[in-house]
């Protein structure tokens, strides 16, 4: 064991230039690739795969612990998996990743601007409306988890969030009408998305519409919002739960506390509901 350490510190080594030939080039160099790898981890982390990217993470420390304690035939086998497969595997992969980061490079970079409480308030009166006229809606709001997936079974539309907007995408026999509204940030990202049906017991008489709520917060960190066609009460799903006829203020509040904060585990229940 002792020969392993000396051998990785004889690697290191070979590579470690003396602190005093550091010049201003080599500080520069660093602090772009220390730049870069961050801004690559931090866009990553608003992926689905973020989720794969640890899985790489794990096998690779694996992959250490196996050689520190001298499993050859493990060693053998995933440093073949990374040299053959690794790099065909991350771009079959990362595919919609990659091109999706590539295009918000040209659109200038990996920044995007969080979710205002102004948005937020845009939905709520939208709700109010679908609610009193019983117009059937479910309203999507994607959190850190890319729902990149649901939105290309709909309709790709990319505007600004309003009212207006979200009324006449659920008015009765318009062409966006069945199927949900998915929001990113301060987006209106796609509308006619098709979302997973859950499997949990929420109530026999709630319909397709509060499945599919339930299903997309089970799947992502994403909340979503019901407008029953039949009675026109609002439901609110988060964390696989359902919460039923909120109160619109209380459900203003915690929509614009996702802002500032990462969902609970577990939703708060409203203490009353709405006549």
């Amino acid at each position: 064991m002792t020969g392993i350490f000396d051998s990785s510190l004889g690697f290191f080594n070979m590579y470690l230039k003396d602190v005093s030939d550091i010049t201003i080039a080599d500080v520069v160099d660093i602090a772009l690739v220390t730049f870069f790898i961050y801004q690559l981890l931090k866009w990553a982390k608003n992926t689905r795969s973020w989720a794969l990217i640890r899985g790489i993470f794990i096998l690779f420390f694996a992959f250490l612990i196996f050689m520190f304690f001298n499993l050859n035939t493990m060693s053998w086998i995933l440093s073949n998996v990374f040299k053959i497969g690794g790099w065909v595997a991350a771009i079959v992969l990362f595919q919609p990743e990659l091109r999706k980061a590539l295009e918000q490079l040209g659109k200038g970079g990996f920044r995007t601007a969080e979710k205002d409480e102004q948005i937020n308030i845009e939905i709520i009166e939208a709700l109010k409306f679908l609610s009193e006229r019983r117009i059937g809606a479910i309203i999507v709001m994607e959190r850190h988890i890319a729902l990149g997936e649901y939105e290309r079974t709909g309709i790709l539309l990319d505007s600004l969030v309003s009212r207006q907007l979200l009324i006449n995408i659920f008015i009765d026999k318009t062409p966006l009408h069945d199927g949900a509204v998915i929001i990113r940030k301060n987006r209106l990202s796609a509308a006619a998305c098709i979302l997973p049906v859950s499997e949990a017991e929420i109530g026999k008489e709630l319909g397709t519409r509060h499945r599919a709520s339930v299903g997309i917060s089970e799947v992502s960190d994403a909340t979503a919002l019901v407008v029953s066609e039949e009675t026109g009460d609002v439901s609110f799903a988060a964390a696989g739960r359902l919460n039923r006829r909120p109160e619109f203020n209380e459900l203003l509040a915690t929509l614009n506390s996702y802002i500032e904060k990462p969902p609970a585990k577990k939703i708060p229940f409203f203490k009353r509901s709405r006549k």
